[in-house]
């Protein structure tokens, strides 16, 4: 149980805040949510676990009025609610960050987080609105430019901007998923220190989340959902990591040494097969994103970059798989220079990209999910014969690629956004790593995935790397950095700042390297 500063103790006989029973919710050939049952107590923190298409999302959709449920109750305050608009449940005190964001993308931090509130001044000049809304990100450590564009951002520093809008509004239940995703341990240390605040005040926090430790950290009670059914709820003091994941996937899961190299491994190339030597590029608003950056990868190896979002993540990728020119330096692959940013060039030079918006930037959402497994491969054979398109060819190589990813699909017809993020993700990673024969770039390839996922994936990235590819990993999981990199450099504020050697790594010095509160400096 999570030790609060002033714990909230419900008088006797008070109800649940958020009472949910019997609740059910059916899709075409798939059934979501059976007969859940969830229990949230005033002055409490329920974590929510559950493997990808648990269910999870659904049962909160459901609770926010996005879904209306096929059978079942949602009794609030003791009293039975029918929620049939997210306005409806927002009225009755109830908040959600989800994990696919709700922002306009053409409005600016300070517009999104005061629209629709209550609070929000009837005649407030843009200075007012950006004041107020620095206020706010002073007061939650959320650090974000209040006059930016959202269109503009990093989808880390997008999630900032959801959380911001919803701990603004004091939503007595707040329902956030996957929430230190983005964040330093230091911030999400003060985003935990806001929750426990929270919910002293006689509120209620849903905290989704799929890294087990900060869930045994931060909540009282852990309920998991399995298969859309609801398998346990426990308290949070009597549980342990493996314990969890058990309950989560049905069997123990067992999490090798990644580094660990087999006999039969491809050795280390003695050259990088992809480098940036004194690379500098712009953003999109044409500001330096990147400055002085020079990193490589050799063949075999894993290089991980450690940082916050926001700090030239997203260019750097897109710069390492041609999507971006660049505005000085150069890129060499296998000591070539490559003469032109083009991602089809780079991606017919074997350079593959997991990116870190999947459903935006890696896939076709409104497209079929055949047509978005194979289309890295459209223009080659089976897909493609003399310049003819067979559908029959990619379905059949659609199927292929989401056995290897171990994604259950009922129909290759329809469009990918059904899929759950987690299956996105596994879809795309598999894909990309069909055409990676000399790098794989994956920026967050494990966000948002469950424990079981988690595992896997990661085993996808070292068995590429043992087949010989070079890998840059851009994660912000500093163990899922040690438990796989040979090296880690440390990006912030678009420069590298620091690249260490993973046997001489120190996670607190990382750590402050990552938040710009240690000094530049290069390690042996």
């Amino acid at each position: 149980m999570t030790e609060h500063a002033t714990r909230y103790t419900p008088p006797a006989g008070t109800p649940a805040l958020v009472q949910l029973k019997g609740i059910a919710k059916n899709f075409p050939g798939v059934i979501a949510n059976e007969n859940v049952d969830l229990e949230v107590m005033p002055g409490e923190i329920h974590a929510l676990l559950g493997e990808n298409g648990a269910g999870k999302s659904t049962l909160m959709n459901i609770l926010t009025g996005i879904y209306r449920p096929d059978a079942g109750e949602i009794i609030i305050d003791g009293y039975a609610q029918e929620f049939s608009t997210p306005a409806q449940a927002i009225a009755s005190g109830i908040g959600m960050v989800h994990q696919h964001f709700k922002l306009v993308q053409a409005f600016t931090v300070a517009e999104n987080i005061h629209l629709g509130w209550a609070e929000t001044p009837r005649r407030a000049s843009v200075q007012v609105l950006e004041q107020r809304t620095a206020a706010l990100v002073s007061k939650f450590n959320l650090q974000i430019r209040p006059g930016a564009r959202v269109s503009d951002l990093s989808i880390g520093e997008q999630q900032r901007v959801e959380i911001l809008r919803v701990l603004a509004r004091q939503a007595r239940v707040l329902i956030l998923d996957e929430p230190t995703a983005v964040l330093t341990p230091a911030e999400a240390r003060e985003l935990f220190k806001a929750l426990r605040e929270f919910v002293a005040a006689g509120n209620a926090v849903i905290f989704i989340s799929h890294k087990l430790d900060e869930v045994l950290e931060i909540s009282d009670r852990i309920s998991i959902l399995r298969g859309g059914r609801k398998v346990a709820t426990e308290v949070a003091a009597e549980c342990n990591p493996r314990m969890l994941a058990k309950l989560m996937v049905g069997r123990d899961i067992v999490l090798a040494d990644m580094r660990a190299r087999p006999a039969d491994a491809a050795p280390i190339s003695d050259r990088p097969v992809l480098a940036l030597e004194n690379i500098s590029a712009l953003d999109d608003n044409g500001s330096e994103a990147l400055h002085d950056v020079s990193i490589s990868v050799r063949a075999g190896e894993i290089v991980g970059i450690a940082g916050v979002a926001g700090n030239g993540q997203r260019e750097l990728s897109q710069v390492l798989t041609g999507m971006r020119p660049v505005a000085s330096g150069r890129i060499l692959i296998e000591g070539q220079p490559a003469n032109r940013s083009d991602a089809a060039a780079f991606a017919e030079n074997g350079i593959g990209h997991i990116p870190e918006d999947r459903l935006h930037s890696g896939l076709a959402p409104a497209l079929s999910i055949s047509v978005n497994a194979v289309m890295r491969e459209y223009a080659r054979p089976p897909v493609s014969s003399h310049g003819s398109y067979r559908p029959a060819a990619a379905t059949a190589l659609a199927k292929e690629i989401a056995a290897a990813a171990d994604v259950a699909i009922p129909d290759f017809a329809m469009p990918i956004r059904n899929l759950s993020g987690g299956n996105q993700q596994r879809l795309v990673a598999r894909r990309e790593m069909r055409i990676a024969k000399k790098v794989l770039i994956a920026a967050y390839p494990s966000r948002g995935l469950d424990v079981g996922a988690i595992n896997t994936m990661l085993r996808y990235i070292v068995e590429l790397r043992d087949a010989g590819a070079g890998i840059i990993l851009i994660s912000e999981e500093l163990e899922e950095l040690l438990n796989l990199s040979d090296r880690i450099a440390v990006l912030y504020e678009g420069k590298i700042v620091g690249i260490v050697e993973n046997d001489k790594a120190d996670l607190d010095e990382i750590g402050l390297l990552m938040g710009g509160r240690a000094p530049v400096r290069e390690f042996a």
